[in-house]
């Protein structure tokens, strides 16, 4: 994914050592700026992907507790010293474990511009710890994500939708608001 403040230096950088260390593909996306268009070259690189033959194995234990996995996570991706639950988010944790959910994978939510949750820490930052948030649980799709720092979750939406925006002009038909 290309950030608006990536380099090409940066980013052939990481296409680079991604191939170096036995990536598929490496592709570019930027569909944050280009729309569907900017994915179209990953989404080919995931269906071709998807059709190989892998041997992928979690980082963690399925089997280990919630918190073992979001520590595994943090030490050994991030390079945290540890994590801190924050608010109620060790109750929750708690309670998706003792409601059946505990074995579940876990997707960490998280800004990408640092590997702390703070996105002024920029390179390989030391001596930090992870706050926990927040944790919610997908059911559904199969995961836990523990919300580190502050972080906004997808679908992004602002509190104020567009369609306040939008209009249909009476006298031409034309709809206005849409760009």
């Amino acid at each position: 994914m290309v950030i608006n403040t990536d380099t090409e230096a940066e980013l052939a950088l990481v296409k680079e050592l991604a191939e170096k260390d036995g990536a598929f593909r490496c592709v570019i996306c930027s569909h944050f700026s280009e729309g569907s268009k900017g994915a179209k070259d990953l989404a080919e690189a995931v269906v071709a992907a998807c059709a190989q033959t892998n041997k992928f194995k979690f980082l963690y234990n399925l089997e280990s507790s919630l918190e073992q996995k979001i520590e595994t996570i943090a030490k050994q991706i991030y390079g945290a010293d540890g994590i801190e639950f924050k608010g109620n988010s060790k109750e929750k944790m708690e309670l998706f474990e003792k409601q059946g959910f505990g074995n579940l994978p876990v997707c960490m939510a998280k800004t990408p511009l640092s590997l702390s949750d703070n996105p002024a820490k920029k390179g390989v930052p030391k001596n930090f710890t992870i706050p926990i948030q927040d944790i919610k649980l997908s059911a559904g799709a199969g995961f836990v994500y523990p919300l580190l720092g502050a972080v906004t979750t997808m679908p992004g939406l602002s509190t104020r939708p567009c369609f306040y925006d939008i209009d249909i002009d009476a006298d031409t038909g034309e709809i206005e608001g849409l760009s």
